[in-house]
């Protein structure tokens, strides 16, 4: 015998199909409660969309360490042998909520570890680089690649207008353009952390890392227009693919490599290595294996699970600490701050977001959602005379960097071989083969092609040759000679 329906606090109601009217053909009454709470409760069943990344997937699974980097850190999560529960979210950038999948876009790729010192997050992209290098920038960015007030549309001019502004922007553009931008499936897509991070051993030594999860599904990708086919055919396409591999039991797998560098080495290396745009190159700080990330388990409930899910790179444990990256920085307030508007005060609460292991001992009080509270004779204050929770710097493990200069605002101390356009050209003419070449001239054709206004069309065939000369001449020509013969 199935379970009567109830309201929210348990009573039982008297239909699931008929409002309570006045005579069956009269008015409905108010004082239906059970009605007027279904109907509450189902006008605010979203919460609001993200502001970037909005539309994505994701699912739970384990990360087992698979080999030993302990000389570089102290983080239980990376001891060796060490298995550790994880979710991870993946997702478009600039679409909406219900936007296609398969848009050319970059896409999100985001790890929350669930350790025994409570939960580290890695918030990072299918990306090494990013578009910008200085949070300050990026309200503008997202605002260029999302919609005109006014019509509601993308707009190309728009998004050429601050990227040919921001040269800043050419390393990722490259990618973007490039068949990184239209992954094959979540699956078959490598992630990154993308920002250097800060580890620190068990004898307070200090070394800077970067991310890399590669996958074993391969880096695969679609070509644009069967991308644009299945974006009118399925927009979902990416979401139902990780969600029917996983449940077929076809896990898929990432391995977890590092790059390293030694404190001292960052002072002097050729590139800036805080700069988001820049990548070190594999020669300087070849990989090194850490351990390899499965996904085996579907959300049950999707929006309790995934869409209220939130990740932030201020999330760190006992020997991992963030640097001297701009963005980084910047983003350890943004993130957190976006999930208290968006989720609500009390976020860390729900079963998603709280830690597994970790005892959660806070002074932190009250707020909207709160539901889990101490004692009332544990003391909400410190310090205290009650034996309440203390500080402990030796167990925190916090990074440090050396800083003492004078208050500015100023862009980032250039090295050796800091230029805007150098890596994006390195990209394109030692990583791209002939063929992907063709590829990336022709989607950079149809860019040029949309764009409208003169000014900004000049600036992008300059953009583009200042990544490669001969690039540059040959967009001219296809864009330029297109329209002539036209």
């Amino acid at each position: 015998m199935s379970e009567p329906t109830t309201t929210q606090t348990g009573t039982p109601v008297a239909s699931d199909a008929h409002s309570l009217t006045a005579g069956a053909d009269g008015a409905t009454v108010l004082h239906d409660r059970y009605l007027v709470e279904k109907l509450a409760q189902f006008n605010r069943e979203r919460i609001p969309e993200r502001i970037v990344h909005a539309k994505g997937g994701g699912a739970f699974g384990r990360f087992e360490v698979t080999a030993d980097v302990s000389a570089y850190t102290r983080a239980a999560v990376f001891q060796p042998d060490a298995e550790t529960e994880t979710l991870m979210r993946f997702s478009s950038v600039a679409g909406e909520q219900g936007s296609p999948d398969t848009w050319r876009d970059v896409r999100g790729f985001s790890v929350k570890f669930y350790t025994t010192e409570g939960n580290y997050d890695i918030v990072g992209n299918n990306t090494p680089v990013f578009f910008i290098r200085d949070a300050i920038k990026f309200p503008d960015f997202i605002h260029s690649q999302k919609r005109l007030p006014g019509s509601g549309l993308r707009d190309a001019d728009m998004q050429w207008d601050f990227w040919t502004l921001s040269p800043e922007s050419a390393h990722q553009v490259t990618y973007l353009m490039g068949d990184r931008g239209l992954p094959k499936s979540w699956r078959q897509m490598h992630g990154f952390g993308s920002h250097t991070y800060q580890w620190i051993n068990a004898a307070g030594e200090r070394f800077w890392v970067k991310y890399h999860f590669r996958s074993r599904q391969g880096d695969r990708h679609l070509d644009p227009a069967t991308a644009q086919a299945v974006a009118g055919a399925d927009a979902d396409y990416y979401r139902r693919d990780l969600y029917e591999a996983i449940e077929r039991g076809d896990a898929p797998k990432w391995d977890l490599h590092v790059q390293v560098m030694p404190y001292e080495d960052a002072k002097t290396y050729r590139f800036n290595p805080f700069d988001l745009t820049k990548v070190w190159p594999h020669a300087d700080h070849p990989l090194i294996p850490v351990g390899t990330l499965t996904l085996d388990r579907n959300p049950q409930n999707f929006f309790a699970e995934i869409e209220q899910a939130a990740f932030s790179p201020a999330n760190t444990v006992p020997g991992i600490g963030i640097s001297p990256d701009k963005m980084l920085m910047a983003r350890v307030f943004s993130y957190p701050d976006a999930q208290r508007y968006r989720v609500g005060t009390n976020y860390n609460q729900l079963p998603v977001n709280a830690p597994h292991a970790a005892s959660v001992h806070s002074y932190s009080q009250d707020g909207a959602q709160r539901h889990a509270f101490n004692p009332p004779s544990t003391p909400v204050y410190a310090p205290n005379s009650f034996g309440g929770p203390v500080a402990d710097a030796v167990r925190a493990g916090e990074g440090s960097w050396e800083s003492d200069g004078e208050l500015v605002r100023s862009a980032a101390t250039l090295h050796a071989e800091d230029d805007d356009f150098g890596q994006a050209g390195t990209l394109y003419r030692r990583v791209y083969d002939a063929a992907a070449k063709a590829r990336f001239l022709a989607t950079l054709t149809g860019q040029g092609e949309a764009i409208t206004v003169d000014a900004i069309r000049e600036r992008f065939f300059q953009y583009w040759t200042n990544v490669d000369a001969e690039l540059g001449a040959a967009l001219r020509a296809a864009v330029v000679g297109e329209e002539s013969a036209a």
